[in-house]
């Protein structure tokens, strides 16, 4: 990854996050000034913090449409497929997840 080429040949998507990190990294005496560019190069390998985003998002959607009509069974629909599910932010099951 840190090559700089992506899956294209083209520059990878967090290619220029990785620079930044190694500048600092080579800059400084400390490497502890560093761990703000760390996180953003992980967060672009991994998205950990925007797929936790979405989980808390998803879970207050659920929370909100059970409390709106909580013996309807629509809302028990809506709750099953999920808004959220059906934008593509998360997936209904592990296998399908996109990385």
């Amino acid at each position: 990854m840190a090559s700089g080429f992506g899956w294209h040949g083209n520059r990878s998507r967090c290619f220029t996050h990785w620079q930044e990190f190694a500048k600092c990294y080579a800059g400084t005496d400390r490497p502890a000034e560093c761990m703000p560019a760390a996180e953003d190069y992980l967060e672009c390998l991994h998205h950990t913090k925007e797929k936790k985003r979405a989980q808390i998002i998803q879970a207050q959607f659920a929370k909100v449409a059970e409390e709106r009509a909580k013996d309807s069974r629509k809302a028990a629909e809506i709750t099953a497929d999920g808004v959220i599910v059906g934008l593509g932010l998360m997936s209904k099951d592990k296998t399908q997840e996109k990385s």
